[in-house]
């Protein structure tokens, strides 16, 4: 990095904790939900684990909010043990933090911490992307191919901040997912979560993400080709370039 710190200056983001919502009526377990056999269940924890995690890491569910299972089990339309599943995931993922007695609450984000994500995706991330290429893309070609289309005919107006986030997450889950290697893929997604947020605390004040965004198309691109060299170099000046960006702003 040119003439970067290793670390930021340290300052504790404030964070934003409303009161918390006036108790929610427990949402019952109907007989449908009771009678749901075990994969069901599973599906529908996975389900509102997405659902969750996007919403954390995006930010609609602002950090130190409190997660309350009976309200969120009667949004998802579902009942409160696949809620209370997700809720496990992400708090192991450090999406969320559960305090005996006073309830779970959206994490904190710590933009200390960029540089210790930064270190472990600048060498994780371009290996995913040449694993990725050297499969060609595995079973997730068809969905790269889609991808890669899409971003050819995006809209410059689409790729504004939460825009240019979205897209970003999506292309890279989709690269983790083509190594064809689930270990590196969980680790992936969960570094990439925790720089989203750090970029979502910032994105108010990022400058145009046209050029950062555009990258992904070659990305793709040398994937779909087999070019495991140009995917991995491509990968790694495209996460520093995002390390750059925030520390641009800070």
């Amino acid at each position: 990095m040119t003439g970067l710190p290793d670390r930021v200056e340290s300052y504790s983001v404030p964070t934003m904790t409303p009161h918390p919502p006036a108790a929610a009526s427990p949402a019952p377990e109907t007989s449908s939900a009771r009678a749901q056999a075990p994969g069901e269940q599973t599906s529908l924890a996975d389900r509102a684990f997405r659902q969750l995690r996007d919403r954390l890491i995006f930010m609609d569910i602002v950090p130190g909010m409190p997660l309350n299972e009976g309200r969120l089990s009667v949004e998802m339309e579902m009942g409160r043990t696949p809620v209370r599943e997700a809720i496990k995931r992400l708090e192991s993922e450090h999406l969320v933090v559960t305090y005996p007695r006073r309830g779970t609450f959206a994490s904190t984000v710590d933009i200390t911490t960029l540089s210790e994500i930064s270190q472990v995706r600048e060498v994780l991330e371009p290996l995913a992307a040449k694993l990725a290429a050297e499969r060609r893309g595995g079973r997730e070609r068809e969905e790269i191919e889609v991808l890669a289309a899409k971003l050819s005919v995006v809209r410059q107006d689409e790729l504004r901040h939460n825009g240019a986030l979205r897209w970003d997450n999506q292309v890279h889950r989709a690269i983790y997912a083509a190594a064809g290697n689930s270990h590196l893929e969980d680790t992936l997604v969960r570094y990439s979560n925790l720089a989203t947020r750090i970029w979502c605390m910032v994105a108010d004040r990022m400058p145009q993400l046209h050029g950062h965004i555009e990258v992904h198309t070659s990305l793709l691109h040398a994937v779909l080709d087999g070019d495991a060299d140009a995917a991995q170099e491509i990968m790694r000046r495209h996460v520093q370039d995002f390390e750059n960006h925030i520390r641009q702003v800070l």
